[in-house]
């Protein structure tokens, strides 16, 4: 049995030795090393074996086998950096080809019109606050003078989460928390967004504002015309046509809608402006002392102005894109215009 072992073993070293490809290597393995090779034969019958030829023969098999996989094991991995080596030669570099542009990134055209709304009125004296997204039913409604079935709701689709739960319709309640915690002279904007059940060329059901209010002593509809008119100022143009033209708003009284001339038609008409003429921007008024006697103000010392505005709308009146939807679609081509 010894002589046989090791003529297999010389065997099966030749073969692996020889062997050019993973194949061919793997073809050597199941002859001499598989379930029904003569080396596992052998394995099987060291039970025929004397007591005393059995240890010896045993050994003599383990160290064979332990030799062989360790020698498949070397030659797979030469073999393996070989088949590597040879594709990597074959793989050939065209250095005369053009290198891939790497595209850059812009800032979004909404975050683009909102940080330089906040900046004109930042340079005006207003400063910055925040309010939840998630809101209660009374900041959104009840403390700015529109109660339970007011029909005035209508005028918001609102998302309700629950029933005094619900996402803000507006960054107006933004006004009342700041209001309950701080006393006048106040001058703030609230930039956020907001959700309403609105879907068309220039309404989406979750948009961007920015609304704002000033209280002191002495504030008037002047106050009110004169910020809102160098803002469009500032952000449109000398150039553009601004009106003012009555309207309601429950927190507001008077209240006031401000259109800004079309930018696609200079006027004339067209799809955006639904053939007006003119675009609605913002809506603006005197608050309403109602609103004041909620947040423990005296409307006989205090008075104030507040307006709230849409970014998007802004944004596609200074740019000239007739569809708030293509702010949303992340097309590359429409944002790297900006």
């Amino acid at each position: 049995m010894q002589e046989k072992i090791k003529l297999i073993e010389n065997e099966a070293i030749q073969a692996i030795n020889n062997a050019q490809s993973i194949p061919s290597l793997d073809e050597a393995r199941v002859r001499f090393l598989g379930k029904n090779s003569e080396f596992m034969s052998l394995l099987k019958s060291l039970g025929d074996l004397s007591v005393e030829m059995r240890p010896q023969a045993g050994a003599q098999l383990n160290s064979v086998k332990n030799k062989l996989e360790n020698a498949l094991r070397d030659k797979k991995i030469i073999l393996l950096q070989h088949e590597q080596q040879k594709k990597i030669s074959a793989e050939k570099i065209d250095i005369t080809l053009p290198g891939k542009g790497i595209r850059r990134g812009t800032i979004h055209p909404i975050t683009q019109v909102m940080d330089e709304a906040k900046a004109i009125f930042g340079r005006l004296g207003f400063e910055i606050a925040e309010g939840p997204d998630i809101e209660l039913e009374y900041y959104n409604f009840d403390g700015l003078n529109i109660p339970a079935h007011h029909p005035s709701r209508d005028m918001w689709s609102t998302f309700f989460i629950k029933d005094d739960v619900l996402l803000r319709t507006h960054t107006s309640p933004v006004q009342v928390r700041v209001m309950e915690k701080r006393k006048p002279p106040l001058a703030i904007i609230a930039p956020g967004r907001v959700y309403r059940r609105d879907y068309d060329a220039t309404h989406s059901p979750v948009f961007y504002q920015l609304e704002g209010f000033l209280v002191d002593k002495n504030i008037t509809f002047g106050d009110l015309k004169g910020t809102l008119t160098e803002f469009l100022r500032q952000i449109f143009g000398k150039e553009k046509k601004v009106r003012f033209r009555p309207s309601f708003f429950p927190f507001t009284e008077p209240s006031a809608e401000v259109d800004v001339e079309c930018v696609l038609c200079q006027g004339k008409g067209c799809r955006l402006c639904k053939d007006t003429g003119w675009l609605e921007i913002l809506g603006s008024g005197m608050i309403d002392p109602n609103v004041f006697k909620g947040v423990s103000y005296d409307p006989e010392m205090y008075s104030g102005f507040a307006f709230g505005m849409g970014i998007e709308r802004i944004a596609m009146l200074k740019y000239g894109i007739d569809s708030i939807h293509l702010f949303y679609e992340n097309d590359l081509r429409f944002l790297e215009q900006f």
